[in-house]
Order: C-alpha cells, then structure tokens, then sequence
C-alpha cells in the first residue's frame, strides 16, 4: 500500500504470537450476540450487573459471566460504589469496530 492510495503502509511485518491472539480474543468477544448487545448498551453509559440483566432481559448470572470475559480482554472495566459495581467500556477502539459494524449491517 501507497501513501498515493491514500492508505496506511503496514511494512507487511509479521504478526507475533501475543498480538495475533489478543486479535483473535477480540473477535471473538464481538462474535457472541450477548457480549455485542452488553458492549452496545456500554457504550451509552456505566451499568450495574442488575441492571445491564434488566435491560437486556438476560440472568444475572448470564451478565456477569460476560462481563467476567469482556473485563480479561480489557474491553469493559468497573468502579465499586458500596456493594454495587458499575461497568462501563474500556476500549475505544473496540467500541469505534462495533459502532461501525453495527452501522454497516443497518446498511444492508
């Protein structure tokens, strides 16, 4: 790729190992339509667990074990306020994939 293309230049290095999984371990956390509809009311404002289950009409038990998975990724992260914990998203760049997919597929 060219800069006359107007595209980034890659250099075509080659992926390592811990990079190559983090990209896959992505993907799938926006492959799962529970973890995508989680990540999607994220994006408006912080939950709770209680009410992220409310919202999306899901178990308690459903949320937090998303949660767990989307939080090793790094892709939500939470504040304690008392007893209750408050998730939002933790990575922009993730949120910009899925906004622009989502859009994409209203496209269609």
């Amino acid at each position: 790729m060219t800069e006359d293309n107007n595209r980034i230049d890659l250099e075509h290095d080659e992926l390592d190992e811990e990079t190559l999984f983090i990209v896959a371990q992505t993907f799938k956390a926006l492959s799962e339509p529970t973890r995508i509809r989680i990540l999607h009311l994220l994006s408006e404002k912080e939950h709770s667990v209680n009410e992220i289950a409310e919202k999306l009409s899901l178990l308690q038990t459903t949320v937090s074990h998303q949660l767990r998975f989307l939080k090793n990724l790094r892709l939500v992260k939470y504040r304690r306020e008392g007893t209750t914990l408050f998730y939002s998203h933790d990575d922009e760049h993730v949120m910009n994939i899925l906004k622009q997919t989502i859009n994409h597929a209203r496209h269609h």
